[in-house]
C-alpha cells in the first residue's frame, strides 16, 4: 500500500482514471456511478470541493465523435448497409463508449483539479529528497 503523494500530474491523472484517490492513489474516488464521496475512506482528502460539472461528458463526446468518425467512413464505404444497419450498430456502440468513459473522465479531471489547486482543493506536492551531507558536489564542498 502506498500512500505517497504522487510525483507528477500524469501520475495523478492517471489516478484519477483509474477512478482512485488522486492524493493516495488507494481510496475508491465514487460513492456511486458519477457521485464522488465526500472524503477518501484511505488518506481522507476532501472531495468536496471539486467542480467537475459537464466538463467530463464534453471529454467523453469528443473521443466518441473522434473514434467513430473513421468507424463511419469505414463502414458507408467498405461495407454496403442501410441506414437501419448502421443505426443498429453506430448508436449502440456510441452510447456504450459514452457511458464507458464518463467516470473515468470525471476521475481525471477531479485529479486535474486537486493537482493543480483548483476550487478550493490545496495544492500538494511531494517533498524532493534532501541529499545527504556529502552526497552532492554542493554538500562536499562546505
Amino acid at each position: 500500500m502506498s500512500l505517497a503523494l504522487p510525483a507528477a500530474y500524469s501520475q495523478a491523472a492517471l489516478r484519477g482514471l483509474r477512478c482512485r484517490c488522486p492524493r493516495c492513489g488507494e481510496g475508491r474516488l465514487f460513492r456511486t456511478w458519477l457521485k464522488p464521496l465526500e472524503r477518501c475512506p484511505v488518506c481522507t482528502l476532501d472531495l468536496t470541493p471539486q467542480r467537475a460539472d459537464d466538463f467530463p461528458a464534453y471529454i467523453a463526446m469528443i473521443v466518441t465523435g473522434h473514434l467513430m468518425a473513421p468507424l463511419i467512413i469505414a463502414l458507408s464505404k467498405d461495407f454496403h448497409l442501410g441506414p437501419a444497419a448502421m443505426f443498429a450498430i453506430l448508436i449502440p456502440l456510441a452510447v456504450a463508449m459514452m457511458i464507458g468513459m464518463l467516470q473515468p473522465a470525471k476521475g481525471t479531471v477531479i485529479a486535474t483539479q486537486w493537482w493543480f489547486g483548483m476550487h478550493g482543493f490545496r495544492k500538494e506536492r511531494a517533498l524532493a529528497a534532501e541529499p545527504e551531507p556529502g552526497e552532492s558536489g554542493e554538500a562536499a564542498r562546505k
